[in-house]
């Protein structure tokens, strides 16, 4: 199934960096997601009762991205991933986390995109 829900370019100050003071600054990522899930039933209902809001995706992103110490971006995506499949009746879901301008003058973005499926 190549159906997906498509969440880009969320904003979010996260405690995000290797060093301490890094994480104090607080600064936003960028992050897109894609949740898959079948949305044949949703399509046809016209009822949000058979999807996934994706108000409630944000706010679980958000909580994990602002409310929780990562020194990875490697890390913040595999805890929203981790996050949104044991939340969500998703299939898989994808993550894209880029750091802006991780090195002032050198690049717009650093980071990591990953692709996690529901186990079992």
């Amino acid at each position: 199934m190549s159906d997906r829900i498509l969440l880009e370019g969320i904003q979010i100050p996260a405690a995000l960096g290797v060093t301490a003071g890094e994480r104090r600054l607080r600064r936003p990522v960028l992050l897109d997601l894609e949740v898959g899930r079948d949305l044949t039933v949703s399509g046809r209902s016209d009822n949000i009762r058979h999807t996934i809001h994706y108000k409630r995706v944000f706010e679980v992103v958000e909580d994990v991205a602002a409310n929780q110490q990562h020194k990875l971006v490697e890390a913040l995506a595999e805890r929203i991933a981790e996050a949104v499949l044991s939340k969500f009746d998703a299939e898989w879901v994808g993550v894209r986390v880029r750091k802006p301008t991780p090195i002032a003058g050198v690049m717009n973005y650093a980071g990591v995109q990953i692709t996690r499926r529901r186990e079992g």
